[in-house]
């Protein structure tokens, strides 16, 4: 199996990540906003970090699979 070229996955982390932290820093922001800045990241990591790893990654890979792998 061919490797995917670095530059193309990062393409592709950044088309996840981005909308991602955009979306939950919107949604749980004024939650969280009295916190220090610790736990606000560790409360932002435990919720993205699945998502990209079991959600967002595996769409996008079905998606852009013959591109990624060009």
């Amino acid at each position: 199996m061919k490797q995917t070229p670095k530059w193309k996955f990062s393409v592709m982390v950044w088309i996840a990540i981005y909308p991602a932290i955009t979306l939950l820093t919107y949604l749980i922001s004024d939650k969280i906003n009295n916190l220090p800045l610790p736990i606000k990241t560790l409360i932002m990591m435990g919720i993205l970090v699945p998502l990209m790893i079991f959600v967002s990654l595996p769409i996008l890979r079905k998606i852009s699979g013959n591109w990624l792998n060009k």
